[in-house]
């Protein structure tokens, strides 16, 4: 008996999850039929401007406010050091990179990058002019009216 129910709980459950997928739109609209091929979008440009954005989330990793084709960014060398470390943001111009990428899991402060750190684009992108996938509600904390302590 517990066998039958249990096959019948699953079917269930398969059943809802097909009706569940056939009713989920797809981020970037709804899509062609698999079998025919159709012309690809287009790559969106990227933005090089130099100005930096406001972050669409909380905790949002900064944008890369200018173009990194043809940077280096292996085991060995990471372009992105030569202006975004402690010893270089000075003569560069650039921002430090964050303390937190000079820290290992623990919390133990390193004299250079942390590895687990070192290829930037795992959680920076660069800029592109392209619309945005789905509708972002975010408001920060300033647009609320919150002010910061001891303003009165």
């Amino acid at each position: 008996m517990g066998q039958i129910r249990l096959s019948l709980v699953l079917a269930a459950c398969f059943a809802a999850s097909f009706v569940m997928a056939q009713n989920v739109s797809e981020l970037s609209g709804p899509q062609p039929d698999p079998m025919q091929s159709g012309p690809a979008a287009p790559i969106p440009r990227f933005v090089t401007d130099d100005v930096r954005q406001m972050r669409a989330y909380p905790e949002q990793p900064p944008i890369i406010p200018h173009s990194i084709e043809g940077y280096q960014l292996s085991v060995n060398t990471n372009r992105c050091m030569s202006c975004h470390t402690r010893e270089m943001t000075q003569g560069s111009g650039a921002p430090m990179i964050s303390i937190t990428h000079y820290m290992t899991r623990e919390g133990q402060m390193l004299a250079d990058v942390s590895p687990r750190r070192y290829f930037c684009t795992q959680c920076h992108v660069p800029q592109a002019d392209a619309a945005a996938l789905i509708e972002n509600t975010f408001t920060d904390m300033s647009e609320m009216g919150a002010t910061g302590a001891g303003r009165e």
